[in-house]
């Protein structure tokens, strides 16, 4: 009897000690969290998640002792009120906190929804009208990570033109950039990253799978630009 419980403390002892560094390793591992829309979400790669998919894939080398792990919160459709309800769920509320980094790309559905659901005929008023919801908006998503963690830093990617030829259409996303920049600049956490200058000049159907969203190869232009503009430490 008082060999069994012998043998019983020391499973005991070995199993807290591997429990406790499986955990640490666990926790160790530096977490990505990516909020947005269907750009996010990775809509038109046949082959995964995107820009998401290729970030972890240049992050994580081979001979790397940790390894990145990106949770992608991005759906299809969604707007900055789904951001917001997003971080408003228990669920994804109680993990952020456990977070290295955060990304936020979001808007395209807010402009273009503001205008009717489309871009063919532009409605400046409407769409001018909607901008003020956005900024308020995103201050509100920026305020929550912010709150809820208080040291992951936070990159922001700004909107693109699909329609590079529209000019009237290249002028609203350039105000609704400004508009970002804008909102993030006083911030030290935060991070913006363009994206509107990586599709000029390139021939669509190479890198778009459709009218909006970009294939494997307009998404590897997206993950090299955040490469390019931040460095992500482990």
């Amino acid at each position: 009897m008082k060999k069994l419980s012998i043998v019983l403390i020391a499973f005991i002892i070995t199993s807290t000690v591997w429990f406790s560094v499986y955990s640490k390793s666990k926790s160790d591992d530096p977490i990505i969290m990516a909020f947005g829309d269907s750009l996010t979400y990775g809509y038109g790669d046949k082959n995964g998640e995107g820009y998401v998919d290729g970030l972890e894939s240049e992050l994580n080398d081979p001979g790397s002792d940790d390894t990145f792990r990106i949770w992608n919160y991005g759906i299809v459709g969604q707007e900055t009120d789904g951001v917001l309800k997003q971080l408003d769920d228990v669920r994804i509320k109680s993990k952020l906190d456990d977070a290295d980094y955060f990304i936020v790309f979001i808007g395209t559905n807010d402009l273009i929804n503001s205008n009717g659901g489309d871009l063919t005929q532009i409605n400046e008023k409407k769409i001018k009208k909607a901008k003020p919801e956005y900024k308020k908006h995103l201050e509100e998503i920026l305020h929550i990570l912010e709150k809820e963690n208080k040291d992951a830093p936070i990159l922001v990617l700004g909107l693109y033109n699909p329609y590079q030829n529209q000019e009237q259409i290249e002028k609203h996303i350039d105000e609704w950039d400004r508009l970002i920049i804008d909102t993030v600049k006083e911030d030290g956490r935060v991070t913006f990253i363009p994206t509107n200058d990586l599709f000029k000049n390139k021939e669509k159907t190479a890198y778009f799978s459709d009218q909006l969203h970009p294939n494997e190869r307009g998404y590897k232009l997206i993950t090299e630009r955040i490469l390019d503009r931040y460095q992500f430490n482990r």
